[in-house]
């Protein structure tokens, strides 16, 4: 093992063994290097008279590049748009980001939680922590309606266990069937590890305020009775709450300092939240509780994470990552957000509006909903897949299937006024099914 990733670890076990034995046999070997990246930041701090470390070319004394490339970006700078960025991502944009985090879960509070490290988006941000906590046959919770990338993350690349929980009963969250599962698998491992989505792929699905603190709870008690959790969070859809009751805040924030045994990992984006899905930028956040010092802890743990995201893409693009943090640094940043987030939220009130009318109830029924960019039906009499099929041949209306009988709609891009045409087919074209 390198010598680099031997003093991480000491640093990690000191402040929280639990933590050191919950990642993988690649996270426990991965480190930052040194090599050329510290030589090139020594010599772009000492080399006064000539640099020539580092593989990027210049010319006349900053970067070379085509005219071509740079008129298409006016309000930028070479060095802005065409450098390389740190593996860990621009620390300005860590820092912004970070800041966003404590701003919308005040319930952080004083937590101590690690410094944003920058992913491209949050597929490739799963990837790394697949790479530092997933070992082949680990364990992975997650709801029975889920994300079919995650088979291809953790399941086809690192071999592990996906176990499935009910993701409801009736309306609301099934608790007892997470905690009675998650209670059988950590009788079987030294760790498990459960993925939460909220607002959830495919139903648009987010926990009350008192649904939210029952899955802290549970976790809490599966630590207790000395089980080492990893609480993967991914908040691709965050910010995006659309009724009273329903917990605006990521369930992360609710993890970091509740017991030594819970290592929580929080995966964000400016991708869905900030509107930006091709730019690709995503972040990285730890928390957990340390004895003492927790920025020596933190640090250790961002090392690894730059470490492997080094070894995979190198760095995150330097450009989306200068647009997102002149974004976050907008004076009109929030007023703007606010404006879209009102359009999509009439959205989910008009498919709130049309099922309510009971219109639809001999042909599908509504999943709960109540954020994000998606809603689900289950879809009666019929096969998902022949009316996705029957749909898109006779009437150009493109919908995702799930399974025999489930049905997404992504409402994020259908306008309000289009949403009664859509339903309306979609209950048609069911009927359609059944006499055919």
């Amino acid at each position: 093992m390198n010598p680099l990733a031997k003093e991480l670890n000491e640093i990690i076990y000191r402040e929280n063994p639990f933590v050191l034995e919950m990642l993988s046999e690649v996270g426990k070997k991965l480190f930052f290097p040194k090599g050329i990246l510290t030589q090139s930041a020594e010599a772009k701090e000492k080399a006064f008279k000539y640099n020539a470390t580092i593989g990027m070319a210049m010319e006349q004394g900053g970067l070379m590049y085509l005219p071509s490339v740079m008129e298409l970006l006016p309000n930028f700078k070479p060095e802005e748009a065409l450098a390389y960025a740190p593996s860990y991502g621009i620390p300005a944009l860590r820092e912004a980001w970070k800041k966003e985090i404590l701003r919308k879960n005040p319930s952080l509070g004083s937590k101590e939680i690690s410094l944003p490290v920058v992913s491209q988006a949050i597929t490739h941000g799963l990837s790394v922590v697949a790479d530092m906590c997933v070992d082949p046959g680990d364990i992975i919770l997650l709801p029975d309606k889920t994300w079919g990338n995650y088979n291809m993350i953790f399941g086809v690349r690192k071999n592990a266990q996906l176990i499935h929980y009910p993701l409801f009963k009736g309306n609301e969250l099934d608790l007892r069937g997470l905690e009675s599962r998650l209670k059988e698998e950590a009788q079987k491992a030294s760790k498990v590890i459960v993925l939460l989505n909220f607002p959830n792929n495919p139903t648009g699905y987010s926990p009350s305020k008192k649904e939210g603190e029952a899955l802290a709870e549970i976790f809490l008690k599966q630590a207790k009775a000395e089980k080492n959790l990893i609480v993967i969070c991914d908040d691709a859809y965050f910010g995006l709450v659309y009724e009273e009751g329903i917990m605006e805040e990521s369930v992360f924030a609710l993890l970091p300092d509740l017991h030594e045994r819970i290592l929580a990992i929080k995966l964000d984006a400016a991708t869905k939240e900030n509107f930006v899905w091709g730019l690709r930028v995503g972040f990285i956040t730890y928390g957990a509780k340390a004895k003492g010092e927790a920025r020596r802890f933190y640090e250790a743990l961002e090392k690894k994470t730059a470490g492997c995201v080094r070894g995979s893409i190198s760095n995150a693009s330097r450009l989306s990552q200068e647009i997102i943090l002149r974004n976050l640094t907008s004076p009109n940043y929030l007023e703007e957000k606010r404006q879209k987030y009102l359009i999509m939220k009439e959205r989910a009130g008009e498919i709130k509006k049309l099922f309510a009318t009971g219109k639809y109830e001999n042909n599908m029924e509504a999943y709960n909903f109540n954020s994000g960019y998606f809603m689900c039906v289950r879809v009666k009499g019929v096969d998902a897949e022949d009316l996705r099929l029957h749909l898109l041949n006779k009437y150009g209306i493109g919908v995702i299937s799930l399974g025999d009988t489930d049905v997404r709609v992504a409402f994020s891009c259908v306008e309000k006024e289009h949403l009664q045409d859509l339903f309306d087919t979609i209950d048609m074209a069911i009927t359609e099914l059944k006499n055919s």
